[in-house]
């Protein structure tokens, strides 16, 4: 399987990560200008992830000299890894969900960093206690840091128009609510996952980033058959109106969830040098991408008004002074 040994390279994989993270939701918005449900948008997303999770199971996973490959792993993996992968996906699904439906109703500048900034928190306290790998003070300064640009982030929003302001304050809900979920995810994941894989052997029972990855894409699409109905049912979203709908739009939703398990996977892979808990905040950097494709693509701040130019400015550098310091974690 594909490994990497250098913290240069694992910093690289975080940056791909940072992009993938912080850029599938663009999908959503072109499929939304086209008044495409989000809950319709979502079925091709899930699947989209699934896909991406066999290809790279098949690919990176099955090929080269390190570890083991994913077939071989199969044969030693432990129901209850296969489970807690699975899991860790049907988890992600419903907490991405909620960031899906808060992104619909707020904007990608609000929701993104208020939801995925929540994550980042939970995420990397988790993953840090149960794996302390990285420097301690680079790290916690870095996502205090990122959690001051995720308040001034809210702050700019709620200076929105004054008929946006109930909108925008659902999605504040839905994102906040998504961030509590997401933040515990990648941790569960992890446990999944036989611990220094890129340079120990794979332990008996457990699975290498690309098994974990494959059933994590299973799990996801699973839950998807549930959470995913019970939401086109409460939007009166029908399956004949997915049937229907335009190739492209389909493609979309395929692209971004293929674009977001791209993402995970250098995640992953990256985390066997810089320690998961560094690998993630670096990787939830996509608050920062999102926050700019929000701010300067979508013009979601146009119209707002006088002084919030400032607090823009101020939540993107406090994004980006945490970024760099937790990239220095790893060093």
């Amino acid at each position: 399987m594909f490994t990497v040994s250098g913290s240069f390279e694992a910093i690289a994989l975080c940056l791909i990560t940072m992009i993938g993270w912080g850029s599938w939701a663009n999908t959503q918005k072109l499929a939304g200008k086209e008044h495409w449900p989000f809950e319709l948008y979502y079925w091709d997303y899930a699947i989209g992830v699934a896909l991406a999770g066999v290809l790279f199971a098949l690919t990176m996973g099955s090929l080269g000299s390190a570890g083991m490959g994913v077939f071989e792993n199969l044969r030693t993996a432990s129901p209850s890894a296969i489970a807690a992968a699975a899991e860790s996906g049907a988890l992600f699904n419903v907490a991405n969900i909620l960031l899906v439906v808060a992104i619909d109703a707020a904007g990608l500048a609000l929701a993104f960093p208020v939801g995925v900034g929540l994550a980042l928190v939970i995420g990397t306290v988790a993953s840090y206690y149960e794996s302390p790998k990285g420097n301690a003070v680079l790290l916690s300064t870095g996502v205090l840091l990122v959690v001051l640009a995720m308040i001034i982030s809210a702050i700019a929003s709620s200076r929105m128009r004054r008929q946006q302001q109930s909108k925008a304050g659902r999605g504040v809900a839905y994102a906040f609510a998504a961030g509590c979920l997401m933040g515990f995810f990648y941790p569960h994941l992890m446990r999944s996952i036989s611990p220094d894989f890129n340079s120990a052997p794979i332990q008996v029972g457990r699975l290498t980033p690309y098994t974990a990855l494959l059933f994590f894409g299973i799990g996801l699409l699973v839950s998807n058959l549930v959470v995913n109905t019970w939401f086109m049912r409460s939007h009166n979203s029908t399956f004949a109106q997915y049937a229907r709908a335009k190739g492209r739009l389909h493609i979309l939703g395929i692209l971004g969830g293929a674009i977001w398990m791209t993402a995970l996977t250098t995640n992953v892979v990256a985390s066997g040098v810089a320690g998961p808990a560094v690998s993630y905040a670096l990787g939830q950097g996509a608050t920062l991408i999102a926050a700019l494709w929000g701010v300067f693509v979508w013009r979601e701040f146009r119209g707002a008004p006088a002084g919030t130019r400032p607090l823009v400015a101020t939540m993107l550098a406090g994004y980006a002074a945490g970024l760099i310091l937790i990239g220095k974690a790893i060093l």
